[in-house]
């Protein structure tokens, strides 16, 4: 446990946000997980919440639930999005800001993990990096000039795995078309999340841009059925297994660090944000280490000069 963190001993916890009415977030991946605890607390602290999902049928659900638990007064919004496919990113996106006037924050929490076999996108990216990246990648660019005028944030959840497999970007086969690995494959697409941000901020400082603020974060090791949607036989056993020990944690947990970026006065944007706990799996949340190849300027230029080539789209910053 870190004794310097500023929350205290219990780290930050949801008790500390204030009323959110009129206040607009937007939430990727909220029918299950982190995302869903997200959404369940920004919408009882009076926010109104736009969810971006693939399953419109959980989507539905979601909402019904969220009702349910909350009454039937929460403002929530369905918007149907498939994080795989640029086309329905762009979309979503362009829905989102038909139906909005503003947003607080846009938490990228959606993902997969995994991935047994090399699959490709609509788009022909490599399934982890094409979702968790590219997907992402094109719609904060997308929502960043509603953002920017309403002095927003961008949130990123990445994970732990950027440090767990390769410690770079595979830029010479970046699809993995040679020795793919379930590990190094979702490694490298949750670097590539966590690079980003730390290049959007040197980004918005060279162009004195001081409206929109962007965070990097991780849920931990939070009992969520991740692994169960994507993964192979044997990570679902592995991980079903972890979620019976001391080393995992409450999904609404896991939802802490996010909301903590999205909401927390006076933040640090250039710390990373997670469990503080052992192997920053679990324990109270905080700033913590990051390991300095996440912040390779050089990588994460090239990186993100990529990324705009093959999304075609461009950040007007």
């Amino acid at each position: 446990m870190s004794t310097a963190n500023p929350f205290g001993p219990d780290g930050w916890t949801p008790d500390r946000i204030k009323d959110l009415k009129g206040k607009t977030f937007v939430i990727t991946g909220t029918t299950s997980g982190t995302g869903y605890e997200a959404a369940r607390i920004l919408l009882s602290k009076n926010a109104r919440v736009v969810m971006l999902n693939r399953n419109a049928k959980k989507a539905a659900a979601t909402t019904a639930q969220l009702k349910e638990v909350l009454g039937n007064s929460i403002d929530v919004v369905n918007i149907h999005m498939d994080l795989a496919e640029q086309s329905s990113v762009k979309k979503a996106a362009a829905e989102v800001l038909e139906n909005i006037d503003q947003i607080d924050a846009l938490l990228c929490n959606g993902a997969i993990a995994q991935v047994p076999k090399q699959q490709l996108t609509k788009d022909g990216w490599e399934s982890q990096m094409g979702v968790n990246y590219f997907g992402h990648f094109t719609l904060q660019a997308l929502l960043y000039p509603f953002i920017e005028k309403s002095g927003g944030r961008i949130v990123a959840v990445g994970s732990m795995g950027y440090d767990m497999g390769i410690k770079t970007i595979n830029f010479d086969d970046l699809n993995w078309d040679q020795k793919y690995t379930p590990n190094d494959a979702y490694s490298q697409s949750k670097l590539a999340q966590i690079m980003s941000i730390y290049e959007l901020q040197e980004r918005l400082t060279a162009a004195g841009k001081n409206t929109v603020s962007a965070y990097a974060c991780h849920p931990g090791s939070s009992r969520t059925n991740l692994i169960d949607t994507s993964g192979s036989f044997l990570m679902k056993v592995i991980f079903g297994l972890m979620k019976l020990s001391p080393l995992t944690q409450p999904a609404a947990n896991g939802a802490y660090p996010q909301l903590m970026c999205a909401t927390e006065p006076e933040l640090d944007q250039t710390a990373f944000y997670g469990p503080t706990g052992r192997s920053y799996w679990v324990g109270p949340v905080g700033a913590h280490e990051l390991k300095p190849h996440a912040k390779d300027r050089a990588v994460a230029q090239k990186l993100w000069n990529l990324s705009e080539e093959q999304t075609g789209v461009t950040w007007n910053i």
